[in-house]
């Protein structure tokens, strides 16, 4: 007894005497590369490359030194593209999920990203009429998402709501964006942010990062060219995609952000019709970072 009392006591000093340790900063030190996780890439980028060929387009992608690919390859069942990207290298943390398939038959959606590996499910857009995202659609993906995300968790699986810009419509003091976050259970319904479309829609990405902190867990990284017009429509030119880097988007610091967050899955997301040759330029940007 005197013993287990003699090293409580000396436990309890050296928590007096040693500096306290900051547990939730991830910030490197100076000189150090801000993006140290593994190269992501969202599928929809080679969209117009998988239709024509699967297997070279993931050579392609493997190539890039990509070791992280979100989302499936159109009708390809799902263990056998999971097959062709294990012998690449290539995880699968991620895949998407149509709302419809959220609202009708979450188990079925469990099943598929079970299959890929997965264990994330990300949704990218909510119906509504085009540039008038309205409470009762925020309403109705409240729903939706807080059932669906508790079917995929029962499942080891965590849903994100990646938002697309339109939720950015003003509600009190905030945006429906931030209702839906607010609305939304966090046992359930978690948040990938596309850096992209949130300044489309007039947000911030860095201060949206702040703001909900570990409700965001993974990213789509995308830059938008210089002096494009932004609006509420969730939608824009796809050749405004430009390399990481050289556009508008505060690239570093939503990285550094992200990093104390500790989000562990970025995707790169090129929608450009030139995304063989920006991909390779957008790697090269995130490995040049430095604190």
């Amino acid at each position: 007894m005197k013993n287990q009392f003699s090293f409580l006591l000396i436990g309890l000093c050296l928590l007096l005497v040693l500096p306290a340790c900051d547990t939730t900063s991830k910030a490197g030190k100076a000189g150090e590369p801000v993006f140290i996780t593994p190269v992501g890439v969202q599928a929809y980028s080679f969209r117009n490359y998988f239709p024509k060929d699967i297997p070279g387009t993931l050579d392609q992608i493997q190539a890039m030194g990509i070791k992280e690919i979100e989302g499936g390859a159109g009708r390809l069942p799902p263990e056998e593209y999971k097959k062709m990207c294990d012998a690449r290298g290539i995880s699968i943390p991620s895949t998407g999920a149509s709302f419809d398939q959220l609202e009708k038959d979450p188990a079925a959606v469990a099943e598929t990203a079970k299959k890929l590996g997965s264990k994330f499910v990300m949704c990218a857009w909510v119906p509504h009429e085009r540039g008038k995202f309205s409470m009762a659609d925020a309403q109705k993906a409240i729903k939706v998402f807080n059932n669906a995300g508790k079917v995929l968790k029962e499942n080891g699986l965590t849903f994100c709501y990646h938002p697309h810009g339109y939720e950015f419509q003003p509600y009190g003091k905030g945006t429906l964006l931030d209702y839906i976050i607010e609305n939304t259970d966090p046992k359930y319904v978690s948040f990938e942010m596309d850096v992209f479309w949130v300044q489309f829609g007039g947000g911030d990405p860095v201060a949206l990062l702040k703001k909900y902190g570990k409700r965001w867990k993974m990213m789509h990284l995308k830059d938008m060219k210089h002096g494009i017009k932004k609006d509420l429509t969730g939608g824009t030119n796809v050749e405004f995609n430009v390399p990481l880097g050289t556009g508008q988007i505060d690239m570093a610091g939503i990285l550094k952000e992200g990093r104390k967050l500790g989000i562990a899955h970025y995707f790169i997301e090129d929608e450009s019709s030139s995304v063989v040759d920006q991909i390779p330029q957008s790697i090269a940007y995130l490995r040049s970072l430095k604190y």
